[in-house]
């Protein structure tokens, strides 16, 4: 179990909570350590602990509670997670994609996993062409839906502490300037001029850099991921 520090029980833990979900970015990551050494206290909440909680959302500091209640007091998510309604994120489809096994794996932090389940929902999307051959051209991203697109993304968002997504990797691509050639080092996608070995170079956890996932196979080129970094849901997320 996480131990207490001296600093994490001056306050209560609603108090806690408070601060974690209204601070700035900055600030609930600097809370990221406290709260985690108080899951006891978490999950002594009970339902309490999930008013409020906006099921539609991309709230990554509820997905980091969802993760520390995992890692710390399983048995008490798992008897939520048994509910109806669930009390985690929602996973609209309009392609009856099952979300299921991938909200699972982003809880648990298997990140690798979740990376090629991601891989086959895109290629499901892409159409029978990408699933008969195994990966998707560029020329197909523009079909993708919309809406499972953006469920995708919330849930990259919500379960990495807001680091990985689409759109995490589309606003470092802004402020580099649209220069791919920048944006390949600074998500670990390239070191030294060198492409990232796949799968074992690669970092599947919440260590890793700021968009360092989901993976689009950069031997496809820069076409494939500027289809996604061009594609109509990444304006709706904007939004």
């Amino acid at each position: 179990m996480p131990s207490e520090t001296p600093e994490s029980t001056n306050i209560t833990i609603e108090e806690l909570l408070q601060k974690f979900s209204s601070g700035s970015e900055r600030q609930k990551r600097r809370l990221i350590p406290e709260l985690e050494s108080r899951a006891n206290d978490l999950s002594g909440l009970g339902s309490n602990l999930f008013n409020g909680f906006d099921q539609e959302s991309d709230d990554w500091t509820m997905g980091w509670i969802f993760q520390i209640l995992n890692r710390h007091q399983q048995q008490f998510l798992s008897e939520f997670l048994k509910k109806e309604p669930l009390p985690w994120f929602v996973t609209p489809s309009s392609s009856g994609i099952d979300y299921k096994p991938l909200q699972q794996s982003l809880l648990e932090e298997r990140f690798e996993a979740a990376d090629r389940i991601t891989s086959e929902i895109l290629r499901k999307l892409a159409g029978d062409g990408a699933m008969d051959r195994g990966y998707v051209y560029f020329t197909e991203v523009a079909g993708m839906d919309i809406e499972d697109l953006v469920t995708l993304d919330r849930l990259w968002v919500a379960y990495s502490q807001g680091k990985f997504g689409f759109s995490a990797q589309a606003r470092l691509l802004e402020s580099l300037e649209g220069r791919y050639d920048k944006l390949w080092p600074r998500i670990g996608w390239k070191l030294d001029g060198v492409w990232t070995r796949y799968p074992k170079a690669f970092t599947w956890t919440l260590e890793a850099p700021e968009g360092h996932m989901p993976l689009v196979n950069q031997l496809r080129g820069v076409r494939l991921m500027d289809a996604y970094m061009n594609h109509p849901f990444l304006k709706a997320r904007r939004k």
